[in-house]
């Protein structure tokens, strides 16, 4: 029946803010860019790997999303990393507000959320375990 998640569509009330974000700070690939006059919308088709994950889109005059409180629906959009901290570094070094670093009580392992340019939550969850004598971010 089902095979794969084929990819998550976003709906962003910047396009460039969103593609600076999703690609320059996320680090997302290009894969296809559209803008579609009739409807006055973008496209823009994001991979990770080589594999096609994200539809960012745009419209005119979208209505915000709920994020806080927490609303029915999609609660937020996770990567695996395998360097937290390191992570969280390049985060800072574009200005992005870090929450603090937590440990998942069932599995043990570390992570943390930020918020795309319109406060969608983004986690990022460390996959392996390493050396957390660095300072924590």
């Amino acid at each position: 029946m089902i095979k794969a998640l084929h990819h998550i569509a976003i709906i962003a009330s910047n396009y460039e803010r969103s593609k600076h974000f999703y690609t320059e700070v996320l680090g997302l690939e290009i894969m296809a860019e559209t803008y579609r006059e009739e409807r006055d919308s973008y496209k823009l088709d994001l991979g990770l790997n080589g594999n096609y994950v994200i539809e960012l889109f745009t419209f005119p005059h979208p209505p915000a999303r709920p994020s806080y409180p927490e609303a029915t629906g999609l609660r937020h959009l996770a990567f695996e990393v395998e360097n937290l901290v390191e992570v969280l570094a390049k985060m800072k070094e574009h200005s992005i507000e870090v929450e603090p670093i937590r440990t998942d009580e069932f599995t043990g392992k570390r992570f943390t959320f930020i918020s795309d340019p319109d406060g969608l939550p983004i986690e990022f969850y460390e996959i392996h375990k390493i050396n957390h004598t660095s300072s924590l971010l």
